[in-house]
């Protein structure tokens, strides 16, 4: 069945804006909450949606406010993370969903960090790609001025660096970059669009239609907002950290945490996350805590390797049922291996054409 068929869409009104969702499956295991980064949008999902829906999960993904078909805010140079957290506390209670697993990646999972750390009762598990728990922050203070968030950070310096090129352009341009180990570094006399040209290949796993669909959503919603949020406001301008958010009094994970690291994402040499990866720091917030490197994986862990994700996603899911009986879980198993059958039977199918 095409993916068309398979997920709906709508639009929910949240806290005055409408915010768009996408939604898959029926859910008789429970619901799982996917929320993106940039730049990226719900269907940064796709192939997690369609996997949690075939194991008997409902799959939800909004776009958060700003971004893809979701409204804009009044004021976009007013966001806030706690507007994020509240969002999803909202769109919960919109679509009568008492408790649900969280997914995130990049800067998504801050928001989904603070919610586990807010409304344990409303969440399963968390699970986050590329971005561990740095209650605080992490300092830049050893970066050179190049360094993207710096650049992008500085109002007005990314409009008119992204303002050379249409669209499609830029987030190809952002696709390439943030698909390399390393982290983007502009020299004194470029721009961050200057580090890629279109004869650049996209990474072999991003399609021309797959990027044609991203330059859609974000001919829609601009950058307006996604510079804002979380590069003007997950940035300190004094501090140079990750996030100005205050760090959480004795912050502790009450709920299972999956963390999946791709070994090639550039985010490992951003200071003090490999340390945090490494050294146990993060097991003094989350108990309940399981770390997965994944070789080659880059920044873009979920679109490159999607089986591989959604494999650790599902074993996830199913290892924490949270009171659900046994034979529901058994039948998750079975739903996934028989979803598993059924997309080797289609790619033999098309060897044989």
């Amino acid at each position: 069945m095409d993916m068309e068929k398979q997920i709906e869409h709508s639009y929910i009104p949240i806290r005055g804006l409408n915010l768009h969702v996408a939604q898959a499956g029926k859910g008789e295991l429970g619901t799982v909450v996917f929320l993106h980064g940039f730049p990226e949008i719900w269907y940064s999902w796709r192939h997690q949606m369609l996997a949690v829906a075939a194991a008997g999960y409902r799959a939800v993904a909004p776009d958060w406010r700003g971004y893809g078909l979701s409204d804009q805010p009044p004021e976009p140079e007013a966001a806030s993370y706690d507007d994020l957290v509240e969002d999803l506390l909202a769109i919960l209670d919109s679509l009568s969903i008492s408790k649900a697993f969280l997914v995130a990646k990049d800067f998504g999972a801050m928001p989904v960090y603070d919610f586990a750390l807010r409304h344990p009762s409303r969440t399963c598990g968390v699970m986050c790609l590329g971005i561990p728990f740095l209650n605080g922050g992490s300092s830049f203070n050893t970066l050179p001025e190049g360094f993207y968030i710096l650049r992008w950070r500085e109002p007005g310096r990314a409009e008119a660096d992204f303002g050379r090129y249409d669209v499609k352009r830029v987030v190809r341009t952002i696709y390439v970059l943030f698909s390399r180990s390393d982290i983007p570094i502009a020299k004194e006399d470029q721009e961050i669009m200057d580090l890629a040209d279109l004869s650049t290949p996209l990474p072999e796993w991003f399609t021309e239609d797959d990027l044609a669909v991203y330059a859609s959503l974000y001919e829609k919603s601009g950058f307006r907002y996604p510079l804002e949020m979380p590069y003007r406001h997950c940035v300190c301008l004094i501090h140079r950290s990750l996030h100005k958010r205050q760090p959480i009094e004795d912050a502790k994970f009450h709920v299972p945490v999956l963390l999946v690291m791709g070994e090639k994402d550039y985010v490992f040499k951003f200071p003090g996350v490999e340390s945090v990866l490494k050294d146990g720091i993060m097991d003094k917030f989350a108990p309940d805590l399981k770390i997965t490197f994944v070789p080659e994986g880059s920044h873009f862990i979920q679109e490159q390797f999607p089986d591989k994700v959604n494999e650790l996603l599902l074993s996830f899911l199913r290892d924490h049922p949270l009171g659900l009986s046994a034979e529901l879980a058994l039948r998750s198993t079975a739903l996934a291996e028989q979803h598993q059958r059924a997309k080797a039977e289609a790619a033999s199918s098309k060897l044989h054409l």
